[in-house]
Order: structure tokens, then sequence, then C-alpha cells
């Protein structure tokens, strides 16, 4: 597959739920889900949510907080459809708008209020084990072109793999994210080899890490970001 094509996620789309569940459990899913009830997360209006694959935090989402206005986008048809099913398994009046897209050149769409005629912006941002398929390169890009659609005080959700800092742990982190790039590589065509500096594409957005939480040994990480100038003093 040529590098400039994005990778074809497709194949995956139906069993890529039990083959996550059969290689890590349902630890992703509590990496995805861990700060749904953070009251940052709770107190948002419309959300951006990036590459969320078959949907499954999607569902989750609105179906702790239905009034919430969503906006999806992902380059697979295929998961988007799955991403439709589950949320009207879940919540069926749900407002859900998707968008097929390749995330490299995709802007965010200038959504208006039809009673005020100003621009709504996006008030949270969820990207989960989605910076993993970008270079740090792309991921500036990808950031720089949210970053302006958000509110003053907008949140940004991250969920994804991580290298421990030494020891066993750090090695066994290696192999781990090889054996699942080389995987990823087989089926979807993914070019992407290492794991990518999403964190300097927010910080230099005016974005400050406001919480972490690990698990497996700091293998996964999940973090929460605000814009810097919403932080408490």
């Amino acid at each position: 597959m040529p590098r400039d094509k994005a990778a074809n996620f497709d194949l995956l789309a139906r069993v890529y739920a039990p083959l996550e569940r059969f290689s890590f459990g349902r630890a992703l899913e509590r990496r995805r889900a861990c700060f749904l009830a953070d009251s940052r997360v709770a107190n948002a209006r419309r959300v951006l949510v990036l590459g969320d694959g078959d949907g499954r935090f999607t569902a989750a989402l609105l179906e702790r907080y239905p009034a919430l206005e969503v906006s999806a986008v992902d380059a697979s048809r295929a998961m988007l459809g799955e991403l439709q099913r589950r949320v009207r398994q879940h919540c069926c009046q749900a407002a859900l708008t998707v968008h097929h897209a390749d995330l490299r050149v995709w802007s965010p769409p200038q959504h208006c209020s039809p009673r005020r005629g100003s621009r709504i912006a996006f008030d949270l941002v969820a990207t989960h084990f989605f910076f993993d398929c970008f270079t740090s390169h792309e991921i500036q890009a990808i950031v720089a072109r949210v970053a302006p659609t958000l509110t003053p005080d907008a949140r940004w959700l991250v969920s994804d793999f991580a290298i421990p800092s030494g020891g066993a742990r750090a090695l066994a982190a290696r192999l781990l994210v090889r054996v699942l790039y080389f995987a990823f590589w087989a089926v979807t065509g993914l070019h992407v080899k290492r794991l990518a500096d999403y964190r300097s594409a927010l910080t230099s957005a005016g974005f400050v890490c406001m919480r972490v939480e690990n698990a497996l040994g700091g293998v996964l990480r999940s973090e929460l970001w605000q814009r810097r100038d919403a932080c408490p003093t």
C-alpha cells in the first residue's frame, strides 16, 4: 500500500472487539472509559471523536450522557458502520454525526447554531488508541487543524500504548508494540512502526495534562488534557 494512502481497517471491523479482548481482556476498554465520570467530561456538550473504530467508546459516552452532540470521524467506512450500530443499540435517540475521512487531511466542519447564527465549537475531543496510527509530524498537523474549532476551556482525552522507563518492562513493552505494529501492517497496510510524540503537539496547541492513569505496568496510558488558560491556578 502506498504510504500516502490511509490504512484500511475495514477487514477488522466485525472482529476487532473479540480480537482485542482475546489479547488484552478488557484493559483497553477500561482505558477508554476511565475518565467518563470526571466532571470535565460530564460538563461537555459537543464532542469530537477521532478514530474510535467500532464505536465502543462513543456508545458508552452517549449511553452515559445522552444529551451530548457527537461528531465521529474515521477512515474506515466499515468501522463507522459498526460505530453507528452500537450507538443505535445503546442510545437510539443520540445526536450523532459521522464523517468518513482520512484524518491526515480532514478538517472539522464549521457548525453553526440555527438560533444564534454563531459557530458552535467542540468542548471535548477523544482520541483513544488513535495517535499510534500516525507519525509525530502527522499528529502535529491533525492537532493544529482541530485546535481552532475548540472552545477556550476544551478538554482532550487520550488513551494509548506507552513504553515504561527502563528495565524489563520497557523491553517487554517495546517487543509488544513491535509485534502489534507488524500485525496491523500485515492486515491493514499501516506503515507506522513506532509510537509517536503526541504530547508535544497537544502542548504546542495550548493544552496541559491534568490527569494520568496507567495500566499493565505502564504499557497502557490514559490522559485528560485541558487548555492551559482554563486550568485552575
